[in-house]
């Protein structure tokens, strides 16, 4: 063995040359070798053979220093490149892909394509890139200028009580804390119970500034009218309140370093007190809220305050609440939340077929159907429970008609039961001889009440139309 041979083979099959050459030196049987190796025997025979005609060299790569078979040859590489440093010079490597495949006819893997805009200089791969610096941003100059709020999943009752959401309001310009609520999550709601409590203690600010939660962002645009606006949103968007969307979380990072606070001080106080429930934190929120900003506020460069009173227009109850647009069917019904809600028939309700309404759901739960303005009456339609026939169904006459279907029933019931063979016969034993006849019988006199009860059904069901 050359030691020139060895140094061009890698420790795989160095291994498998020490295997070989224990076969040639009858210490190993081939059977053996090649359950090590995880080949097979023939396989094991044609290294052997190998390894005796050319040493050590045979029991490496034939393909070592030739190009691969999947390897892309030049011109069609060369090509590529030409396209994507001419036209696609600022496209990702996947879109660039794409591309090429739709538009030249050049069906190559991203990968493929990834290298060689690596290679060529076109793209700079995720890892290999700077880090983003995230830059202070400056204060707003007022109270009240922009607001950030953000939600925090936390046990803040520790183990007294389960995890619940605290939706926290602060100051961008002061840090100090407007409003903090106790919810069990973070949903539309529990935001509209925070808004309306900031309002009525400050006023509407001029934007608040938020994630791209669901509650404030939209990722699908809707074909409704609102045209993806969130309910949030829109309620903020009758208030005259700019919303805005970090796209990161340093971004609003004021309220996110709030919320590390709270967590830290607002737990402990909330131990102290023994405060268990979100009611009790609601109500002790206030003077926490106080003593927090007496000692972390910060003086605004502007002495002017930026809240807007409400307009005497402005009704909050109204405004924060969960609004659909719903369409009136010809028999003066629609649907919301997989219940049927049926209006009162009236010349305008009438006239609202076929047209879009609004369903006001209220953070307590009250439904509230209006149309131009005002409230329509309605009733709710449960189809499970019992419904006065009457007043259903009086236009269609089905209570006659199930009167006599009950009639019907009935006549069936008591023929059954005055000619069964095992009311009659009762106390007397049946012979087994019998037993055959009985049967024949019965299956008889089934059939012919059965007849009967169908002549007789539409007898009276004829009665009943004509009627």
């Amino acid at each position: 063995m050359q030691p020139t041979e060895l140094v061009t083979l890698n420790m795989r099959e160095l291994d498998r040359l020490k295997v070989i050459q224990a076969v040639v030196d009858r210490m190993l049987k081939p059977g053996l070798a090649a359950e090590r190796l995880h080949l097979t025997v023939r396989q094991i025979e044609r290294l052997v053979l190998r390894y005796k005609q050319t040493g050590a060299a045979g029991v490496g790569s034939a393909a070592r220093g030739r190009p691969g078979n999947r390897k892309l040859d030049e011109v069609t590489a060369c090509r590529a490149l030409v396209l994507i440093r001419d036209r696609y010079a600022d496209f990702g490597p996947t879109l660039a892909c794409e591309k090429l495949r739709e538009c030249h006819g050049l069906t190559l893997s991203k990968e493929t394509v990834r290298h060689l805009m690596t290679d060529a200089g076109l793209w700079i791969p995720r890892k290999q890139r700077p880090p983003k610096i995230h830059q202070p941003r400056n204060r707003r100059s007022c109270l009240g200028e922009l607001i950030q709020i953000d939600g925090s999943d936390h046990r803040w009752f520790e183990n007294r009580a389960p995890a619940c959401t605290l939706l926290v309001f602060i100051d961008d310009a002061t840090s100090q804390l407007m409003t903090l609520h106790f919810t069990a999550t973070e949903s539309t709601f529990s935001y509209f119970e925070a808004t309306r409590k900031y309002i009525e203690a400050h006023g509407k600010p001029v934007a608040l500034y938020s994630d791209k939660a669901s509650v404030f962002y939209c990722n699908q645009h809707a074909s409704t009218p609102d045209k993806g606006v969130t309910q949030y949103g829109r309620a903020l968007y009758e208030l005259n309140v700019d919303t805005l969307c970090a796209n990161s979380s340093q971004a609003k990072g004021r309220v996110e370093r709030a919320n590390l606070t709270l967590q830290d001080r607002l737990v402990k106080e909330l131990r102290l007190r023994k405060i268990n429930t979100k009611e009790a934190a609601n109500a002790y929120a206030p003077h926490f809220i106080a003593d927090f900003n007496g000692r972390f506020a910060k003086i605004p460069k502007s002495a002017f305050n930026a809240h807007r009173p409400l307009r005497g227009d402005e009704d909050l109850d109204l405004i924060l609440t969960h609004r659909v647009l719903r369409c009136v069917s010809n028999s003066l019904t629609l649907q919301y939340d997989r219940v049927i809600y049926m209006l009162d028939d009236t010349p305008q309700t009438r006239a609202l077929a076929h047209h879009y309404i609004d369903v006001y759901e209220y953070p307590d739960g009250r439904i509230e159907i209006r149309a131009n303005g005002s409230a329509l009456a309605y009733r709710q339609y449960d189809r499970l429970s019992a419904m006065d026939q009457g007043a259903e169904v009086d236009n269609k006459r089905l209570e006659h008609v199930l009167a006599l279907s009950r009639q019907v029933q009935m006549e069936r019931d008591n023929r059954r039961i005055s000619g069964s063979p095992s009311r009659t016969n009762q106390g007397e034993p049946v012979k087994p001889k019998m037993r055959a006849n009985n049967t024949r019988k019965q299956r008889e006199l089934k059939q012919i009440d059965m007849n009967a009860m169908m002549l007789r059904s539409a007898e009276l069901r004829a009665a009943a139309v004509g009627k």
